[in-house]
C-alpha cells in the first residue's frame, strides 16, 4: 500500500492518535459552524461545484447512491433532489457532522430516501456490488489511506457504476496560484479561529490540499484501485476538480 504525502498530513502533528481519530474529533470540534464557513469563504460557488459533480452521473440514472465523507449530508440532499434515487446512504467518521446533517434531511422531508451513518471508508459495511454510484466532496484527501478506501469504494459500487468526486485544487495559473496560496494559508485560516474558534482545523485543511496528488496522479491512483474510464474537469479556474470513474 502506497504512502501520500497527504496521508501523513494530520490536524495535531504532536499527537500520537491516528489520522481518522484526529479528524473525526475536528469535524467534531467545527461541526456547528462548518456549513456556515464552506459557503462563506467560498463566496457560495461551492454549492454550483456539487451541483456540477452531481451532474456527472445523470447519464447512468443511479438508483441507489453511497455518499462517502457525507458531512452534514449537503452532497445527499442535493443528489436525492437531482437524481431522484430510490436510496442515498451517507457515511462520515464525525458523528458531530452526522447529527446535524440527520437535521437537515429530516426538515426536508427526505429521511425516506436518505440515511446517514456512522462508517469508515476504509472499511464500508455493505456488501460487494452493492451501489450504482459514489459521491465524495472535499473528503478524499481526509482519507488516512487513500489507495485502501479507493479499492474498498470499488468493491461496492457495482459493475457499470460511476464515482464523483470533487476536492479543492492548486490553481495552475501562476497569479492566481499566488493568490490562493495567501488566501488558503493566511485568510482562511483566520477566518477559521474567528468564525469556529479553531485555527489548527482550517490549517490542517489547506494543507491537506497542497499535499494531495494533483490531477492526472490521482487519476493514476484511481486507475490503479481498478477504476477506468478516469477523466478530471477544471472549475473555477482550477480552483477545484470533478474527477470521475467508472467500474
Amino acid at each position: 500500500m502506497a504512502i501520500y504525502a497527504h496521508d501523513e498530513i494530520v490536524p495535531d502533528k504532536q499527537s500520537a492518535l491516528a489520522k481518522k481519530t484526529q479528524v473525526a474529533a475536528m469535524f467534531d470540534a467545527i461541526a456547528k459552524r462548518y456549513d456556515f464557513l464552506n459557503h462563506f469563504l467560498s463566496a457560495g460557488i461551492d454549492k454550483s461545484w456539487r451541483k456540477k459533480a452531481i451532474n456527472e452521473l445523470k447519464e447512468i440514472n443511479p438508483k441507489k447512491i453511497l455518499d462517502v465523507a457525507t458531512g452534514t449530508g449537503d452532497v445527499a440532499i442535493l443528489a436525492c433532489k437531482i437524481l431522484k434515487p430510490e436510496e442515498i446512504i451517507g457515511i462520515d467518521i464525525s458523528d458531530g457532522m452526522l447529527a446535524l446533517g440527520r437535521i437537515k434531511i429530516e426538515n426536508q422531508n427526505l429521511s425516506d430516501t436518505i440515511e446517514l451513518l456512522h462508517g469508515d471508508s476504509e472499511t464500508i459495511n455493505f456488501n460487494s456490488d452493492s451501489f450504482d454510484a459514489v459521491t465524495i466532496a472535499f473528503g478524499v484527501r481526509n482519507f488516512e489511506h487513500l489507495d485502501k478506501s479507493l479499492v474498498e469504494i470499488f468493491r461496492i459500487l457495482k459493475p457499470g457504476g460511476k464515482i464523483s468526486i470533487i476536492e479543492c485544487t492548486m490553481p495552475r495559473v501562476i497569479l492566481l496560484r499566488s493568490f490562493y496560496k495567501l488566501y488558503m494559508f493566511k485568510m482562511i485560516p483566520a477566518f477559521g479561529k474567528l468564525f469556529a474558534s479553531n485555527e489548527q482545523a482550517y490549517t490542517y485543511l489547506n494543507k491537506s490540499v497542497q499535499a494531495f496528488p494533483d490531477r492526472s496522479d490521482f487519476l493514476a491512483i484511481m486507475q490503479k484501485a481498478g477504476f477506468k474510464q478516469t477523466y478530471f474537469k477544471q472549475l473555477s479556474l482550477g480552483l477545484c476538480c470533478i474527477y470521475c470513474a467508472s467500474k
